[in-house]
């Protein structure tokens, strides 16, 4: 690509940052991707402005309207200020926290700045803390809103800027939208970086204690705690916000053997011992299985950068070390609460479980054997957040998640919780291991009586402006040539989340969704398994969310019907991409 090449447009963004009221450090890392030829780069950072996908503001940092720095960030916050200052409050308070990448503390002090500029009370974590302490800090200080600095998962390069309303939860419609309307209509020269140091109020650790001491009132089998509090636990918080909090709740909880993996313990935005910050990934926890197995632990637990996801290594039944996926660990989750309030008489008829719709079926089937109600609702933690607040006083939330290592228990918080959910995979490994079992022969129990689920889930990366083009063409050939089958078994529903129309095959009878659209084409075959379509909100990616079913007599059939499980969704990955 040559400099004549670049579109007009990006073109112009350059000129505008070359000639307007940015920092000379700014416009020389400008010249000097103009000098060097990076005409690529140059054109990925400026062709759009950051938007709110599921998971708020994320990019890739550096300059450009297409990437985290300091401007776009001011213009997020200076917009979302503005947005605030509209809804008529006597005074608006605003709670900011940040995790371990780099750059994270200092975009949330530009947070800070600006807010407080726009005479807002600000409280500002003095140090990095989880995002469900965020969260929880929004609640428990009456605040209007929350920031917290962090790019979840996502590799070193990237960061990003989760907003939060009065619930504790992300932003949802309408207000997504309506800060993104507001930020369109802001100007660098609208933005003051001074700050008003007396409307800034720094917290230490206080929220860390009241957190853990309200956590502390949904333990449900302190007996069965109380009993393997040997318990050996292998955590690590990969570089980031969860040695915060997890050992110490661990610890308040009554587990006494908690091993943290020490090359991982100290917060570092590098990640210099993983590839990709992510417990899903088996590469980002084999230092804590290693340890763990080394250690002839009984539970490894891992959390990612801002500590609203887990990870979870077991034995399997062959005692060698086994991932559980997400779908494993939240139908476990599931059915451990839901059975323990059973057992104890506390299940209530207002009781109610929420997963995603591209969560495993399993958690439905586990929770219509309590008689308990699931709610779906769309991809993304913060739908499962303003259900939450949207039922608050009339129906409880008591557990529930997503697929992608997000869950919670309890509605403390109005976001996925890592730290909440590590202390109740511990007491459930605990009460599984007074009753002679691990974790894994519990999920294969599940198996035996509501048949094997298995998931998988594909994600197909596609970088850039080009990318993002061929992401949106594949959805578009994916509406207009639907798969007749998948794997050999003819599909009887097609849902169209964007369009809000499910369809039946057969009939080609359709009926409304009664959901917000969303960009996701989901096709269930007449078996029951589903292929779901969905581009990333967050990522490049384009991602495939597999599910198979199959009965399993019993756990001696396990390796038998998941290898058949695997072909299965091999098959009708097959078909879907051809």
């Amino acid at each position: 690509m040559a400099l004549d090449t670049l579109e007009a447009t990006v073109k112009t963004r350059i000129d505008q940052w070359l000639s307007g009221n940015y920092d000379e450090e700014t416009k020389k890392t400008i010249r000097e991707l103009l000098n060097a030829g990076s005409y690529d780069e140059l054109t990925d950072s400026f062709y759009k402005d950051l938007e709110f996908g599921t998971g708020g503001l994320r990019g890739i940092m550096g300059v450009g309207t297409n990437r985290m720095n300091k401007y776009t960030v001011g213009l997020a916050t200076q917009g979302f200020a503005n947005y605030l200052k509209k809804q008529g409050y006597n005074t608006i308070k605003v709670a900011i926290s940040y995790d371990s990448r780099n750059n994270s503390k200092e975009f949330a002090q530009t947070v800070a700045d600006i807010f407080s500029s726009n005479d807002i009370e600000v409280y500002l974590f003095s140090s990095l803390r989880p995002t469900p302490l965020l969260s929880y800090a929004v609640r428990k200080l009456h605040c209007q809103a929350g920031v917290m600095l962090t790019a979840s998962h996502n590799p070193k390069e990237y960061n990003g800027y989760k907003a939060y309303w009065n619930d504790g939860g992300q932003l949802v419609p309408p207000h997504d939208e309506a800060v993104i309307h507001e930020v369109n209509q802001v100007s660098i020269e609208d933005l003051d970086f001074g700050g008003k140091q007396e409307n800034i109020h720094l917290l230490k650790e206080e929220l860390d204690d009241q957190y853990i001491e309200e956590a502390l009132k949904l333990k449900l089998n302190a007996k069965a705690v109380e009993e393997a509090s040997d318990l050996k636990i292998v955590y690590s918080p990969i570089h980031g916000t969860g040695i915060t909090l997890v050992p110490k709740a661990l610890k308040a909880w009554g587990f006494k053997d908690v091993l943290l993996v020490d090359e991982q313990a100290e917060p570092n935005g590098n990640f210099p011992t993983v590839v990709y910050p992510n417990p899903e990934e088996k590469e980002a926890m084999s230092m804590a299985l290693n340890k763990g197995q080394a250690l002839s632990a009984d539970l490894v637990l891992a959390t990612d950068p801002d500590a609203d996801r887990v990870g979870v290594g077991c034995k399997n039944i062959a005692g060698e070390w086994q991932l559980l996926n997400g779908n494993q660990i939240g139908s476990l989750l599931v059915d451990y609460v839901l059975s323990s309030k059973h057992a104890s008489g506390n299940l209530k008829d207002n009781d109610y479980v929420c997963k995603t719709i591209v969560t495993t079926e399993l958690i439905a089937q586990i929770a219509k054997a309590y008689g308990v109600p699931v709610y779906d609702v769309l991809t993304g933690f913060k739908y499962i957040g303003q259900l939450i607040t949207q039922r608050e006083g009339k129906q409880e939330f008591l557990v529930g998640g997503e697929e992608s290592y997000g869950f919670l228990v309890g509605e403390m918080v109005r976001d996925k919780d890592a730290v909440i959910s590590c202390v109740f995979i511990a007491e459930m490994a605990a009460f599984y291991k007074t009753k002679g079992k691990t974790l894994f022969e519990a999920l294969l129990e599940l198996y035996v009586k509501y048949g094997f689920y298995k998931e998988k889930l594909i994600s197909v990366t596609k970088k850039g402006k080009a990318g993002a083009e061929e992401i949106k063409a594949m959805m578009e050939r994916l509406r207009l040539d639907m798969p007749r089958s998948l794997g050999g078994y003819e599909v009887a529903h097609v849902r169209d989340y964007a369009n809000s129309i499910e369809t039946d095959m057969e009939s080609l009878e359709s009926r409304t969704i009664d959901l917000p659209k969303s960009d996701v084409l989901q096709f269930i075959t007449k078996d029951g398994s589903v292929i779901s379509a969905r581009p990333s909100g967050t990522e490049p990616k384009i991602k495939f969310y597999c599910s198979a079913k199959m009965p399993l007599k019993d756990i001696d059939s396990y390796d038998e019907v998941n290898g058949k499980l695997d072909d299965k969704i091999d098959a009708m990955m097959k078909d879907i991409l051809s």
